[in-house]
Protein backbone atom coordinates (compact mmCIF):
# COMPACT_ATOMS: atom_id res chain seq x y z
CA UNK A 1 0.00 0.00 0.00
CA UNK A 2 2.80 2.43 0.70
CA UNK A 3 4.48 1.50 -2.19
CA UNK A 4 1.23 2.88 -4.22
CA UNK A 5 1.14 6.04 -2.21
CA UNK A 6 5.29 7.22 -3.23
CA UNK A 7 4.27 6.11 -6.59
CA UNK A 8 1.74 8.68 -6.86
CA UNK A 9 3.55 11.16 -4.75
CA UNK A 10 6.84 10.82 -7.32
CA UNK A 11 4.61 10.53 -10.41
CA UNK A 12 2.87 13.64 -9.38
CA UNK A 13 5.65 15.90 -8.71
CA UNK A 14 7.27 14.70 -11.80
CA UNK A 15 4.56 15.65 -14.16
CA UNK A 16 4.36 19.03 -11.25
CA UNK A 17 8.12 19.59 -12.44
CA UNK A 18 8.06 18.83 -16.08
CA UNK A 19 4.67 21.49 -16.29
CA UNK A 20 6.43 24.28 -14.22
CA UNK A 21 9.64 24.42 -16.04
CA UNK A 22 7.91 24.27 -19.53
CA UNK A 23 6.03 27.53 -18.47
CA UNK A 24 8.68 28.85 -16.89
CA UNK A 25 11.22 28.71 -19.67
CA UNK A 26 8.62 29.93 -22.24
CA UNK A 27 7.07 33.09 -19.77
CA UNK A 28 10.23 34.13 -18.12
CA UNK A 29 13.66 32.78 -20.41
CA UNK A 30 12.56 33.52 -23.91
CA UNK A 31 14.68 36.02 -24.80
CA UNK A 32 17.39 34.33 -23.13
CA UNK A 33 19.53 33.35 -26.00
CA UNK A 34 21.40 30.55 -23.63
CA UNK A 35 18.81 28.75 -22.59
CA UNK A 36 18.79 27.06 -27.00
CA UNK A 37 21.90 25.55 -26.12
CA UNK A 38 21.53 21.35 -25.75
CA UNK A 39 23.36 21.20 -22.81
CA UNK A 40 20.84 23.15 -20.41
CA UNK A 41 17.91 21.10 -19.51
CA UNK A 42 20.76 18.09 -18.74
CA UNK A 43 21.91 21.02 -16.32
CA UNK A 44 18.48 21.98 -15.14
CA UNK A 45 17.70 18.30 -14.59
CA UNK A 46 20.70 17.37 -12.66
CA UNK A 47 20.14 20.56 -10.74
CA UNK A 48 16.89 19.46 -9.86
CA UNK A 49 17.49 16.16 -8.97
CA UNK A 50 20.16 17.21 -6.43
CA UNK A 51 17.75 19.55 -5.09
CA UNK A 52 15.11 16.92 -4.38
CA UNK A 53 17.31 14.23 -3.40
CA UNK A 54 17.65 15.54 0.24
CA UNK A 55 14.15 16.18 0.54
CA UNK A 56 13.27 12.86 -0.59
CA UNK A 57 15.77 11.59 1.70
CA UNK A 58 13.87 13.03 4.19
CA UNK A 59 10.65 11.82 3.68
CA UNK A 60 10.12 7.49 4.28
CA UNK A 61 7.32 6.64 1.54
CA UNK A 62 9.35 8.54 -1.03
CA UNK A 63 12.20 6.95 -2.79
CA UNK A 64 15.64 8.31 -4.39
CA UNK A 65 13.70 7.25 -7.76
CA UNK A 66 11.19 10.04 -7.51
CA UNK A 67 14.52 12.61 -6.94
CA UNK A 68 15.83 11.17 -10.39
CA UNK A 69 12.12 11.02 -12.20
CA UNK A 70 11.79 14.84 -10.77
CA UNK A 71 14.98 15.54 -12.48
CA UNK A 72 14.49 14.06 -15.66
CA UNK A 73 11.01 15.66 -15.60
CA UNK A 74 12.74 19.58 -15.22
CA UNK A 75 15.30 18.61 -18.10
CA UNK A 76 12.21 17.10 -20.41
CA UNK A 77 9.86 20.02 -19.59
CA UNK A 78 12.99 22.55 -20.23
CA UNK A 79 13.65 21.04 -23.36
CA UNK A 80 10.00 21.49 -24.35
CA UNK A 81 9.97 25.07 -23.57
CA UNK A 82 12.70 26.06 -25.30
CA UNK A 83 11.82 23.78 -28.64
CA UNK A 84 8.23 25.74 -27.94
CA UNK A 85 9.90 29.10 -28.16
CA UNK A 86 12.32 28.25 -31.28
CA UNK A 87 9.03 26.70 -33.29
CA UNK A 88 7.67 30.08 -31.83
CA UNK A 89 4.11 28.51 -30.29
CA UNK A 90 2.85 30.27 -26.98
Amino acid sequence: MFEVIGLVVGGAAAVYGYIQSRSFVKRRLRYVDSIQKSAIPVLAGAAAAIVAAPVVALLPLIGPPAAIAFGLAVGAGTHAGARDIRDGRD
